[in-house]
Parts: structure tokens; C-alpha cells; sequence
């Protein structure tokens, strides 16, 4: 469980790193690649942190090429739901958005994440190179200490990453109408209620408390 000076730093993360574009010196893109169960709300969080350009939905970890949405979550492509992040390391580092990752996420679940079941919602980190696989096995040493439970979550190489459906992105904020088990709703009201219907939120302040930094 989290402690208040845990919470802090999560704030200090996200909101802090947000107001440093004026001492941040010019620089490339960087992109790191996550999955964390439902690629709409792994978007949606990290599009909120200071230093990330932009987030991007989608598939990897599989075997076929350009899956659809529905090839992927019926299972036997191997890919995994993912977000690939685009960041300042001017304004934020990866072991930094490593240790926001494991702390939205269940990252002691191995079979799917929260109502989502199955081997396409399972958490993973996939690296491209040395500097990242050690930020990241960092980051995960370091949050199952502060977890005090085993972390299943693996770090693994890197392959192709497939963007989703244009409807994927920035579903959360999306205008359109989407037909939902709660009638008729706009994407971003839809996501909220599936959010909230998911236990997304619930089962993250149960395990990382105060240190969860998109849910408090």
C-alpha cells in the first residue's frame, strides 16, 4: 500500500513534470510501448502526463500481421491490447513512465486485467533497447518492493507494433454515438460508464493506494 509521501511523488509525476516546458531544452521524440489491459484507459492515463506528446493504441506481441480488433481479442494472434507513448526525455524519462505504468495497472494479475479476461489484456513492457529493458527492470524491482506481492507482469523484446482502428483512439474523448449494454452513449460517456463498470479504478486505490497516480 502506498504511503502519502508515495502519493505525493505519483502528483509531483504528473503535474509537476507538466509546468517544466520552460527550462526543457529542445528534443526528440522517444517511444516506449506498454500494455496494460484496455488500451482506451492506458491511453487516456498517460495522455494526462506532463512530457508525453502522444499515445497510441494498438497490437503486439503477436504472430499476424495488421490484426483487427476482433482477430485480437478472440484470442490466437498472441498479440497483446497496447498503447505505444510518445515522449519528451527532455521533460520525462522512461523509468519514470515505467513506474507510472506498474502503478496503473494490477500488475500481480496474469490472466487479463480487472472484468477483462484473457491473454490479450495481460501487462507487459516491451523494450527496444538495453537502456530501456534496464529502466524497466528497475521500475519493476522497485514497485514489488513497494508492493510487497510478486509482479507478473514481464519485460519483454520489442517486435512490430500494429496501430488499432481509428476508432480506438482517443476513444475516451470521442464525440460519436456508440451503441452500449447502456443504450445509446457518445464514446467518452460510454468509456466512463465501462471504466467505472470495469472496477479499473476500484481494484488500483485497493492495491497502490495513495501511490496510484490517475485514480486519486
Amino acid at each position: 500500500m502506498g504511503t502519502i509521501k508515495a502519493g505525493l511523488l505519483a502528483v509531483l509525476i504528473v503535474i509537476g513534470l507538466g509546468i517544466q516546458h520552460g527550462k526543457a531544452h529542445a528534443a526528440g521524440t522517444e517511444v516506449l510501448t506498454v500494455a496494460g489491459g484496455c488500451f482506451w484507459c492506458v491511453e487516456a492515463d498517460f495522455e494526462k502526463v506532463g512530457g508525453v506528446r502522444d499515445v497510441v493504441s494498438g497490437y503486439t506481441g503477436g504472430t499476424v500481421d495488421n490484426p483487427s480488433y476482433k482477430q485480437v481479442t478472440a484470442g490466437g494472434t498472441g498479440h497483446y491490447e497496447a498503447v505505444q507513448i510518445m515522449y519528451d526525455p527532455a521533460r520525462i524519462s522512461a523509468r519514470e513512465l515505467y513506474d507510472l505504468f506498474f502503478r496503473s495497472v494490477d500488475p500481480t494479475d496474469a490472466g487479463g486485467q480487472f472484468c477483462d479476461r484473457g491473454n490479450s489484456y495481460r501487462t507487459a513492457i516491451f523494450v527496444s533497447d538495453p537502456a530501456k529493458k534496464q529502466a524497466a527492470e528497475a521500475a519493476k524491482a522497485e514497485a514489488e518492493k513497494a508492493l510487497g506481492q510478486k509482479i507478473v507482469t514481464p519485460v519483454l523484446n520489442a517486435g512490430p507494433f500494429y496501430e488499432a482502428e481509428a476508432y480506438h483512439q482517443d476513444y475516451y474523448k470521442g464525440s460519436k454515438l456508440v451503441l452500449t449494454r447502456f443504450g445509446p452513449k457518445k464514446q467518452s460517456s460510454a468509456y466512463k460508464r465501462y471504466r467505472e463498470a470495469c472496477g479499473r479504478d476500484q481494484r488500483i486505490r485497493e492495491l497502490w493506494g495513495n501511490a496510484a497516480p490517475f485514480v486519486n
